[in-house]
């Protein structure tokens, strides 16, 4: 497998495949593959720690009637959303042999990778 569609597919799953290619034998050795394995960890637990708070705010809007309802659901959809565009765009650009260094967390990841 070329170093390119492993990076990409360190984001598949999200932390579970970025860990898989931080264990298994000849990918742990690869810089890149690190990089993108660490960010794809970084990202999803980013992801999960916003729909947590996504997830209070809206609980605190649901006593508001229509409005609450509304605004519960357009949080929702654009984090939803919006976390499935990044997804896609960083499996795509990572196939394509671009490293994408995320704002925040792309510096942890290259800090733990060691590029």
């Amino acid at each position: 497998m070329t170093g390119n569609m492993a990076g990409a597919l360190c984001y598949l799953f999200g932390f579970i495949t970025g860990i898989l290619f931080l264990v298994l034998a000849p990918y742990n050795q690869d810089r890149n593959i690190r990089f993108h394995a660490f960010q794809s960890i970084f990202l999803n637990i980013a992801w999960i720690a916003l729909w947590i708070v996504v997830s209070i705010v809206t609980l605190a809007f649901s006593f508001i009637p229509f409005l609450g309802v509304f605004v519960a659901w357009v949080l929702r959809f654009t984090i939803g959303f919006g976390g499935f565009i990044v997804w896609l765009y960083m499996m795509f650009k990572t196939y394509n042999g671009e490293k994408i260094v995320l704002p925040v967390i792309g510096p942890m990841a290259e800090k733990q990778a060691g590029v």
